[in-house]
């Protein structure tokens, strides 16, 4: 069963208070400050073994039960001593009094001028503070060693108790995605099952009598169904538990028994085209019909065609992204306005989106008062600085543009043409696509 959040108000509330709000020309900023402001963590918690939390987002703050490390230990193998017996003046040398091993406390205190022999990770004897690096030392025989001067000070080369961790302190903050170190991390804590959000169900489908899928038969006029594919592979990058619903006709009744299906059963419906001026699009009519939905015109290129809202089935509900037709246009709209919400309802901490700014290698046309996303393909030039160009025409069906480039350039609203070597924003892909 689902358990999203009502919402404290509606999205008309919202909207009402945007000033200069026009729906058929809402700048990207405000999109998405509208998506955030209506969508609402869901609330329900499972517990996973560390082995299959792996990008999950945690359900609560974990903090230390123990000191990581337990003791002081050393950093490298060498030789424990005091740091107040370092030679200053010339060399000197020590007793080798016994070994310690990881694992191995060693028992006895040392004195002065003595040592240790000491592998890494091996608790500090009592009295050492310092540890001379095995490679720094001259083996004199079994025995002693004779320490140069001056090649480390007091405290080198130890580890401190509680170092990485100290007992009491947080040590992951609830909202984080578990990343492989996030998992070492619990593990050295001693814990071995963890409280995680559970999965965001996501429901899509794409519309249109021109769409086929994989494996039928490509009449005239008709094209292959990419969209459901794109789809499929950024939710399940995101960790979603998907439903794909696959290929829904242009007609009324098959749109709204396709709504209230995903409505039924979903966190989340994304659908892709019926969202434009097209006679044929009845996607905003039926999300009118059953749910608080705003029509929006957004001021971006790709993907100006986008509704976003709520609708209601049967005492459930579930937020809609309409997103555009075009395959790029999808993309698109899903990594700019989809994708943020997506993190907040799973209530997780979104990552800072990697952006740079770099000089660009040729002349880009843009025209201000819309934002445009262009592909393009960041590499090193001649001089070693990075460089970035466009990877040619920029239709927003032209998904060979996506699959080629490795960045976003971002043009601002308030942008114009862009010459060779002006410093323009790019979002690289690693790490967001």
């Amino acid at each position: 069963m689902k358990s999203a959040a009502m919402p404290p108000v509606s999205l008309q509330d919202i909207l009402n208070q945007i000033p200069d709000y026009d729906a058929n020309a809402l700048p990207v900023a405000k999109a998405q400050e509208i998506i955030a402001q209506f969508v609402v963590p869901i609330h329900a918690v499972e517990k996973l073994n560390l082995r299959q939390a792996l990008g999950r987002v945690l359900a609560d703050n974990i903090i230390s039960g123990i000191n990581v490390p337990a003791h002081d230990n050393s950093a490298m193998d060498g030789y424990a001593l005091r740091g107040q017996d370092l030679p200053s003046a010339q060399s000197k040398r020590f007793r080798v009094a016994g070994t310690a091993f990881a694992g191995h406390a060693y028992q006895r205190e040392i004195g002065q001028d003595e040592c240790v022999r000491i592998m890494t990770g091996a608790v500090m004897p009592d009295g050492c503070d310092t540890v001379i690096p095995q490679e720094l030392i001259a083996l004199h025989d079994e025995q002693t060693i004779d320490i140069p001067t001056l090649i480390v000070r007091p405290g080198d080369n130890r580890r401190m108790k509680g170092e990485d961790l100290a007992q009491g302190k947080t040590a992951l903050l609830k909202g984080k995605i578990l990343k492989p170190a996030d998992l070492g991390l619990l593990a050295s804590l001693g814990i071995g099952e963890v409280a995680v959000q559970r999965r965001l169900r996501v429901a899509f489908f794409s519309t249109g009598d021109e769409l086929r899928s994989l494996g039928e038969t490509l009449d005239d006029g008709c094209v292959y169904d990419s969209n459901r594919y794109t789809l499929h592979a950024m939710l399940t990058r995101l960790g979603c538990e998907i439903i794909d619903m696959g290929v829904v006709k242009d007609d009324p009744a098959s749109l709204e028994a396709s709504f209230r299906n995903a409505c039924e059963n979903a966190d989340v419906i994304i659908t892709s085209g019926g969202v434009s001026a097209g006679a044929a699009d009845y996607t905003k009519q039926m999300m009118a019909q059953i749910g608080d939905v705003a029509f929006w015109n957004i001021k971006m290129r790709p993907g100006r065609s986008m509704v976003f809202g709520k609708i209601e089935s049967n005492g459930k509900s579930a937020y809609l992204f309409g997103l555009p037709g075009n395959p790029v246009a999808v993309m698109v709209t899903f990594y700019f306005l989809a994708r943020h919400a997506l993190f907040i309802l799973m209530g997780a901490s979104a990552p800072p989106l990697p952006v740079i700014r770099v000089n660009s290698t040729m002349a880009i046309r843009k025209r201000p008062g819309r934002t445009e996303y262009q592909r393009g393909i960041l590499a090193s030039q001649a001089n070693g600085e990075l460089g970035v160009s466009i990877t040619g025409a920029q239709g927003s069906g032209i998904l060979r543009s996506m699959s080629e480039a490795n960045c976003m350039i971002v043009l601002h609203e308030e942008q114009n043409n862009v010459a060779v070597g002006d410093k323009i924003e790019v979002l690289l892909f690693d790490g967001f696509i």
